[in-house]
């Protein structure tokens, strides 16, 4: 009979492909740890992103609110409202000029600004509010609805001063570049100024164009008063 070869290396080829795949999958474990340990890392990282993201707007919510709150207090200071002892000097001003110089330091605008020389004006402090202005009106030329305020009051602060030729110049540029709501305003404020100066016929063009051009205007009754006067003369 004949004799039956056995076929040996067949085993140790089964080992050698058990050997292969255990250390297949002890590769793919450690590729996995990798990744796992990868994203896990990530996750964390975006954790404390997301933390200090919310942190900071927080931060920047608590701050808006205290802004509002400060400024707040110092309108009802400025305005005398709703104190439990009614203002009956300049202290008030004071205080509220405090409170908008700190309110501004935290948060500049034009508005806070326009206050804190309102406030520097009522104090007799005439040639700080006007330096207030002029920075008004230099560092904010886009604030439209704070600027003609700020030239009808730096116009005012000269008036007290008793500079009729610079507050004359200062109504001039209200009345080009503000609204139409302030136009009447800078026209009755430079016919006033210039009917004082005897200057009778200048002011009675401004009285005219007034009472002309603003029928709606609560000065149109004392334009057309002096137009009167100077037919009846």
């Amino acid at each position: 009979m004949p004799r039956v070869i056995k076929k040996k290396g067949r085993k140790k080829e089964h080992i050698g492909a058990e050997t292969e795949v255990v250390d297949r999958l002890a590769d793919i474990r450690d590729q996995l740890r990798k990744k796992q340990k990868t994203v896990v890392m990530y996750g964390a990282a975006a954790l404390v992103v997301i933390v200090a993201v919310a942190g900071t707007l927080l931060y920047r919510q608590n701050e808006a609110v205290q802004e509002r709150q400060l400024e707040y207090k110092a309108y009802k200071l400025y305005y005398s409202e709703y104190q439990q002892q009614p203002a009956t000097g300049p202290e008030h001003f004071q205080k509220a000029l405090d409170l908008f110089q700190q309110a501004y330091q935290r948060k500049k605008t034009a508005r806070t600004l326009f206050y804190i020389a309102s406030s520097y004006a009522e104090l007799g402090k005439y040639d700080e509010a006007q330096k207030s202005l002029g920075e008004l009106i230099k560092e904010y030329p886009s604030a439209t609805d704070i600027l003609p305020l700020a030239y009808q009051k730096l116009a005012d602060i000269q008036l007290r001063a008793g500079k009729k030729d610079e507050a004359l110049k200062t109504l001039n540029t209200l009345y080009l570049s503000g609204g139409s709501i302030y136009k009447d305003l800078a026209l009755i404020e430079s016919a006033r100024i210039l009917e004082g100066e005897g200057k009778k016929d200048e002011a009675l063009a401004k009285y005219k164009e007034l009472a002309e051009k603003f029928k709606d205007s609560p000065y149109r009754a004392e334009a057309e008063a002096k137009l009167g006067e100077k037919k009846a003369g």
